[in-house]
């Protein structure tokens, strides 16, 4: 028996914004999507692996949502590591560096880390 990645789950409060952000800081297109009455389910993906991230809107939740520690986060390699830094601090979404560790995380609207790697 074995297992593949297919996607990961964010739930989001403005899914327009965050769909912005995420062409933005990534180049991340619409893939696909699913609306139903209490809910819309729109999978982002990056055009060159089968990997997605799903944002999850919820009509009845207008509340930001419970992150708990923020002790988790999605990885992103970078082609060009530079000129990803040098967008992302122009977006104004650098939250950490560690350039010992030659690494930085971006916020997205909702409170999500993303780690960019080179």
């Amino acid at each position: 028996m074995a297992f593949t990645f297919t996607h990961v789950n964010f739930n989001v409060l403005d899914l327009a914004r965050s769909m912005d952000f995420y062409a933005k800081a990534f180049g991340f297109r619409e893939k696909r999507r699913l609306a139903a009455e209490g809910f819309t389910l729109v999978y982002l993906w990056d055009g060159a692996t089968d990997f997605e991230l799903e944002l999850t809107w919820l009509k009845n939740h207008p509340q930001a949502y419970d992150l708990g520690e923020g002790e988790f986060h999605l990885a992103f390699q970078a082609d060009n590591f530079e000129e990803a830094h040098k967008k992302h601090e122009e977006m104004g979404c650098i939250c950490f560096e560690n350039e010992a560790m030659g690494i930085y995380f971006i916020e997205d609207p909702d409170g999500y880390w993303l780690e960019v790697l080179p």
